[in-house]
């Protein structure tokens, strides 16, 4: 049996990529923060083939952590950082986990002779730091596709542009090291959508399709989208546990980068379908799939399959 780490193996979508590699009969090792935190990872238990899967501690700013959790893995899935919209500190909360976490990581595997295969799983924020706005030199109606210089704002959200640097170190230390032992392969999905496989409501993703359902004007973002009259890229978190299960099992795939995306919809409309009514409009598709569609073999589900799932969102309890 392969063995796998995922770093962030215990999250929303994390949890997910802890699933499907269990069901391939994988041995998967995931790592939290704060291993006397059981909240946060006892739902990892109840998957099945739980048996093959070992839950330890980790900390992307300890290079003797980093080495520790690594160390006899064949797939190595960094998918750890932080999402965070409100923050007092945004060196200490978003820059050293994201940006000096991708930079230590990449330091300390490259020096691993059990690797194969790293999987970076970014976001498109990395692409478009005006994410899920349009960039200030592009048009609504704007195709992004993987060949797109990646846009940085100074204006923009600080999660958005430690997004943005961590995808710069990447590539940068691919390009800086090309006799590298094993393949790095990065995945930039857009809003991820989808039932938490825990009981836990700190996920923002979670909160946001909440804000979505109930009251979207009430809240910062929905509202922001909505007075904007933009549309919200979203992917389902089902599809991007596949595809990250697709870039670890399939090589020559080193130094590329895929989008996963399915389609845009305005907020009214995602209210309405939230909330098991027809959408008044009709999608677009601002990220291109088709890389992904057709390399990773991800079919991308329709949004409205997603949010037509009553069970698919926890209720508020806040």
């Amino acid at each position: 049996m392969k063995k796998i780490g995922i770093i962030g193996g215990a999250g929303f979508i994390g949890s997910y990529i802890t699933k499907i590699f269990l069901e391939e009969d994988f041995t998967v090792k995931t790592s939290v923060t704060d291993l006397s935190n059981k909240q946060k990872y006892l739902h990892l238990k109840n998957l099945p083939k739980a048996s093959n899967l070992e839950i330890t501690e980790m900390n992307v700013l300890e290079t003797g952590s980093i080495k520790k959790f690594s160390t006899g893995c064949k797939i190595l899935v960094h998918g750890g950082a932080p999402f965070r919209l409100e923050v007092k500190n945004p060196q200490k909360e978003l820059f050293l986990p994201i940006v000096n976490g991708t930079e230590n990581f990449l330091n300390v595997v490259k020096n691993i002779p059990t690797v194969e295969k790293v999987v970076i799983l970014s976001c498109v924020n990395a692409y478009n730091t005006s994410f899920p706005l349009p960039a200030d030199d592009k048009s609504p109606d704007y195709l992004y596709t993987e060949d797109d210089v990646p846009y940085m704002h100074e204006n923009n959200h600080t999660y958005s542009q430690a997004r943005f640097y961590a995808d710069q170190t990447v590539r940068e230390f691919t390009e800086a090291n090309p006799e590298l032992g094993f393949e790095i392969v990065s995945l930039f999905p857009t809003f991820v959508i989808g039932k938490p496989l825990s009981d836990r409501d700190d996920s923002i993703s979670v909160r946001i399709q909440n804000m979505l359902r109930d009251n979207p004007a009430s809240d910062i973002l929905p509202g922001m989208l909505q007075e904007k009259k933009a549309e919200l890229a979203m992917v389902d978190v089902n599809d991007v546990a596949k595809a990250v299960f697709k870039a670890a099992a399939k090589s020559g795939l080193h130094g590329k980068n895929y989008f996963l995306s399915s389609e845009s919809w305005k907020v009214s409309d995602l209210s309405r379908m939230l909330n098991n009514r027809n959408p008044a409009g009709k999608p677009s598709i601002a990220y291109s799939n088709k890389l992904a569609s057709s390399v990773l073999g991800v079919n991308f589900k329709p949004i409205n399959e997603s949010l037509n799932n009553s069970e698919m969102v926890q209720p508020d309890i806040n």
